[in-house]
């Protein structure tokens, strides 16, 4: 296909600038082989003001192609280079206008439970593709089930683009179980939830209470308004017109009715009543879902007072069912339950009144005949007590004899003991204990005297040999030796030291007439170079203009540093002349 070239145009063998990386690769392959692909140009794009025109050198590539005989002409299209920012708002325009509302079935994943705001963050899968979900926490707070990682799930909701990421997610509003209701999945999340603490079910904590069988009190949460209170009236005082009712009135449906049901409940239980009752007609699931409510089913837990649900009709089942100690299929079966009948009441009261009173005549009847038979079978208590008089009387004469030879035999054993005491007197005894006791301590005086008289002789002894082996005598010889070696030695470091300073005063006096200062003191100086203090011996030693220093030893110094000194400039050097 031959293109025409514009004004302007590029020559078809020159690449134009810019798009040697684009299509150098695709055109230099489409030249080789001889042939050109012309392919209508896509639609332009609606004209954005915030756009630019695209410059000329960024036209079609086509336009550089060469010409073939025969093709028809077509004017050259533009391109519209997009940046980042906008291609990702006109998709997220498109995506969201065209997705404002979708249902998508997946199966959870990445659940994480609500975030610290309460929103929900998760993905949906299949076996095909993923999709990031998000549920704010206004909507999440509706859920009536627990959402899990592997429940598979309908959401509703919208598409969502997230510019500075370049994601798209679906905004959910509403989510349902697939396969069954959220009611039904909450139904049994929560029953479950209930049957592991202990409030429903064959563990729990508390068994079911026994209902009264005629109490003083019944207190109802109700609607006032509605047919089950007076379904549940008329039963109860046609029955037994008597029994007090309280009522607590309630909102059955709707929301915050479950936070009434179990406020009347607990103010109910804090007042007289012998028991509650929890009613209401019948409804669809979700007009009795207050029932299914948590709240609800720990404020029955909690009550102190037994509990009877009595919701809808007697197929329909509540989690307060559960957790109430008696449930009634309906609000008339409670009313039968709690109220017996007065007639049969009053019946039954007299029956037994007349059972009652004939079993008493009975049992005043056997206790006489008891009482005539004990009366003939007792003994006169006078004759029982004279009998037992004498019985005391030979017990206490048999006593006293066999105290009295108790009394000899203790006497006896007595002045037997006194006797032997006598002879065994502990005066005598003691007497001639001190007696050896004064023997043996005079013998044990003699024999001390004795070993002292002993050990004194040998240690005179010892005291003799050791004076004739003392080393007193060699001690002070040797300290007089030792006297006698330090004066010599005294002597001989006095002598030594003369000799000394005798040999540093000769030496000193033949280094003083050797020291240059004597010389210097009788009109003589030294000169030296001032940049490198070297000594001047001769006329080539110094050079013209260079600083000398010249020291005199005045003043009887001692060294050059305290000698005065003169700084002088040579000016001129001469030859050797005679001094």
């Amino acid at each position: 296909m031959k293109k025409r070239r514009g004004a302007g145009e590029a020559p078809p063998d020159e690449v134009l600038p810019g798009q040697g990386d684009l299509f150098s690769g695709s055109f230099g392959a489409r030249k080789k082989a001889g042939v050109v692909a012309a392919s209508k140009p896509p639609p332009e794009p609606p004209p954005r003001p915030a756009t630019p025109p695209a410059p000329s050198a960024l036209e079609d590539v086509s336009a550089s192609l060469p010409s073939l005989p025969g093709a028809p002409s077509r004017p050259a299209p533009t391109r519209t280079v997009l940046t980042v920012g906008e291609l990702t708002q006109q998709l997220k325009v498109t995506i969201e206008s065209r997705f404002p509302r979708v249902l998508v079935r997946g199966e959870v994943s990445s659940f994480r439970g609500p975030n610290a705001r309460g929103h929900l963050y998760f993905t949906l899968k299949d076996s095909e593709a993923s999709l990031d979900v998000k549920m704010w926490a206004s909507q999440a707070a509706r859920l009536r089930f627990a959402l899990r990682d592997g429940l598979a799930v309908v959401a509703e909701g919208s598409v969502d683009l997230y510019s500075p990421a370049g994601r798209y997610s679906l905004i959910a509003s509403r989510l349902e179980p697939e396969g069954e209701g959220a009611l039904a999945l909450a139904f049994e999340q929560l029953k479950a939830r209930l049957a592991a603490e202990g409030l429903i079910g064959d563990n729990r904590i508390r068994p079911p209470r026994p209902l009264p069988f005629l109490p003083q009190r019944i207190g109802v949460v109700t609607s006032r308004t509605g047919a089950a209170l007076q379904d549940f009236l008329r039963v109860l005082h046609s029955r037994n017109p008597r029994l007090s009712v309280l009522l607590c009135d309630a909102r059955v449906q709707g929301e915050g009715s479950a936070e009434e049901v179990a406020r009347g409940i607990e103010r109910l239980s804090r007042t007289d009543v012998d028991v509650i009752v929890v009613t209401r007609g019948g409804g669809s699931k979700e007009d009795l879902w207050t029932f299914n409510e948590e709240r609800v089913a720990r404020a029955i837990f909690a009550s102190p007072v037994p509990v009877v649900s009595a919701i809808g009709h007697e197929i329909d089942f509540t989690i307060s069912d559960f957790v109430a100690d008696w449930r009634a299929p309906t609000p008339s079966a409670a009313a039968e339950r709690l109220a017996p009948v007065l007639q049969d009441l009053e019946y039954a009261l007299a029956t037994q009144s007349v059972r009652l009173r004939k079993a008493a005549e009975r049992r005043v009847l056997e206790l006489r005949e008891r009482l005539g038979s004990t009366r003939g079978r007792l003994v006169d208590p006078r004759r029982r007590l004279s009998t037992e008089r004498l019985r005391l009387s030979d017990a206490e004469d048999a006593m006293t004899r066999v105290l009295r030879q108790v009394l000899r035999e203790r006497r006896e054993q007595l002045r037997t003991h006194t006797e032997h005491l006598q002879r065994q007197r502990p005066q005598a005894r003691l007497a001639e204990q001190r007696a050896r006791l004064v023997q043996l301590s005079a013998r044990l005086k003699d024999s001390v005297r004795a070993d002292v008289a002993a050990r004194r002789a040998s240690t005179a002894r010892a005291r003799l040999e050791l004076e004739r082996v003392s080393p007193i005598a060699r001690v002070v010889e040797l300290r007089a030796r030792l006297a006698e070696q330090k004066a010599r030695l005294v002597a001989l470091e006095k002598d030594t030291l003369a000799s000394a300073q005798r040999h540093f005063q000769r030496l000193e006096g033949r280094l003083d007439a050797m020291s240059p200062l004597k010389v210097m003191s009788r009109g003589y100086a030294v000169t030296f170079r001032k940049s490198d203090g070297g000594v001047v011996r001769s006329i080539s030693d110094v050079r013209p203009g260079e600083v000398l220093g010249i020291k005199f030893a005045s003043h009887g110094a001692k060294t050059l540093q305290g000698c005065e000194e003169i700084e002088a400039t040579v000016t001129a050097v001469k030859g050797p002349v005679d001094c």
